[in-house]
């Protein structure tokens, strides 16, 4: 078992104080996959000092919002639009048209994305990790420099799929065997050491980790650190999660745990009949298969600790060269935990086949030349206390954890929580304000700059729509429902962010008036009309 580093702070006296005035240098962390409440200082039981660090000397966000899944996040993140907007929305195969331009995979090369915008506010740019967002790439974007995977998953074992761009630079060296996430840091403090040469330049850093994406990868002695950890079950560490972030102030003591979500329908699930079926009680599986999946969740928590080591490593390096304080950090993770497939996880290439690791077997998962994932089961832990997972637009799916440091520029008790909505479209106005930069003309997020000054920030009605899977946010009021052509759900997110009381049968009005926004919403967008048609037009149109 091993010991937990609980909301370590940095040391006050070691910051170093940048000159007044100065525009901040901006490191925007994200992880990918990653659950709301796997990080320590979100309730979870992985070792994240670093992490936890970031959130005792700034703020924990518990309502910054995604979309639902990798590759649509991240263009919202770094476009300040919805993702149907750019092309990459409408996920659903075979409805593309040149009217909804859905999940073309191409953004058009015309928008602008966040880098190039602080590029032309005097800003020196790079990106290290994953990319997702096709073509043109990160250095057509207005990134300086690039080291990562310009598609979405691989081998963290191989470093063929990583790439440097522009394409013949060479690579920072690394020590075998090569593991992705130390080499992503290693060319990020490479690309820190050459931002430092441009004096008095402020440098913008997006250092994208795929991990704890799958395949689930990670040193042995670390997998090995928290294999009894989870052979607890995942019942048992819902209940303690959730228990540690009352303590933290994370939830509302009106909220109820959720019960196990169901296995939402896919290619995988809709053949082996867990489709629609709740995941089971940890005491119903066998002996075996718990092993099995105990192995599966401590490599994915062994993920989720490397990355923090090498977020560690940056902090390090920020704070040796006196840059910390005035450093804005934000971290976040792209969408919910990952349910693909099943309870039981799959290991070939994201495919359906499951294979059960028995023996001497079980030592071998997660090293090179394996692929894994963990389920629905773990992915339902780590979403803790939420309903469902990625690709959904209940909680469980589009909350993130979310944490800002910047000593010199917040203003606040540091340590504090923040319960205000926002949304990953509001992140590129509000960096862009921070660096005294002008958002383009078609962002539409919100700058929420003043909250970092602890100032409230009037925000309109959040939108989503991911499979067909769809939601509006107004105010404390959700309607949510999970298929094309599912019921709206109604919830108070102030009393019942769980979503467990559905009250769309008590206030049919409020739930017609939101589904109008949400059209509205979605013609303007481009959604593809089949997904929202069926649910508002009169029959016989």
């Amino acid at each position: 078992m091993h010991r937990r580093h609980f909301l370590q702070t940095l040391p006050a006296a070691t910051l170093a104080t940048a000159a007044p005035g100065k525009r901040p240098n901006i490191l925007l962390l994200l992880a990918d996959d990653l659950g709301y409440s796997d990080p320590g200082c979100y309730g979870g039981e992985i070792n994240t000092p670093n992490l936890d660090r970031l959130a005792k000397g700034g703020i924990r966000f518990t309502q910054l919002y995604n979309n639902a899944r990798c590759c649509p996040s991240r263009a919202a993140l770094l476009t300040g639009q919805h993702p149907h907007a750019t092309g990459m929305g409408n996920m659903v195969g075979g409805q593309n048209r040149p009217d909804f331009p859905g999940f073309t995979g191409r953004i058009p090369a015309e928008t602008t994305f966040l880098p190039k915008v602080l590029r032309e506010a005097g800003y020196t740019t790079f990106m290290t990790g994953k990319w997702h967002l096709g073509q043109p790439g990160p250095i057509d974007r207005g990134f300086d420099d690039f080291y990562g995977m310009v598609h979405g998953f691989d081998s963290f074992w191989n470093s063929a799929k990583y790439t440097r761009l522009p394409a013949g630079r060479p690579t920072t060296p690394w020590k075998e065997p090569f593991y992705a996430t130390d080499a992503i840091t290693d060319h990020a403090l490479a690309f820190l050491n050459a931002a430092r040469q441009q004096k008095d330049k402020p440098w913008f850093l997006y250092l994208a980790y795929n991990a704890p994406h799958f395949p689930l990868h990670a040193p042995k002695d670390l997998i090995d650190k928290y294999q009894q950890v989870y052979e607890q079950g995942w019942d048992v560490i819902r209940e303690k999660r959730f228990a540690r972030m009352k303590q933290l102030g994370l939830t509302d003591p009106r909220w109820q745990m959720s019960p196990r979500s169901v296995v939402g329908p896919n290619r995988v699930s809709d053949v082996n009949g867990w489709a629609e079926k709740q995941n089971p009680a940890w005491d119903t599986i066998p002996a075996d298969c718990r092993k099995d999946l105990a192995r599966r969740m401590a490599i994915f928590a062994a993920m989720v600790d490397r990355m923090d080591q090498n977020i560690g490593r940056v902090l390090n390096d920020l704070e040796s060269k006196g840059e910390l304080a005035n450093t804005l950090i934000l971290f976040a993770a792209d969408n919910g935990a990952c349910a693909e497939w099943d309870p039981w996880g799959f290991d070939v290439s994201s495919g359906p086949t499951n294979i059960l690791h028995t023996g001497d077997k079980l030592d071998g998962m997660g090293q090179p030349d394996t692929y894994h994932s963990y389920g629905s089961g773990w992915a339902n832990t780590g979403n803790t206390p939420w309903r469902l997972y990625k690709h959904y637009t209940h909680e469980g799916g589009i909350s993130t954890p979310s944490i800002v440091h910047w000593p010199q520029g917040l203003k606040g008790k540091p340590g504090s929580v923040n319960h205000q909505p926002w949304h990953f479209i509001d992140v590129l106005p509000t960096l862009a304000a921070v660096a005294g930069a002008k958002a383009p003309p078609e962002t539409a997020g919100t700058n929420m700059a003043p909250m970092l000054q602890g100032k409230k920030v009037k925000r309109g009605p959040l939108f989503w729509e991911h499979e067909g899977s769809r939601a509006v946010r107004d105010g404390k009021w959700k309607i949510t429902a999970i298929y094309p052509k599912g019921p709206w759900e109604l919830y108070d997110i102030e009393a019942d962010r769980t979503e467990q009381h559905n009250l769309a049968a008590q206030h049919p009005e409020r739930v017609k008036q939101m589904a109008a926004q949400w059209e509205q919403w979605a013609k303007q967008n481009k959604v593809l009309p089949w997904i929202w048609k069926p649910a508002f037009e009169p029959s016989g149109e």
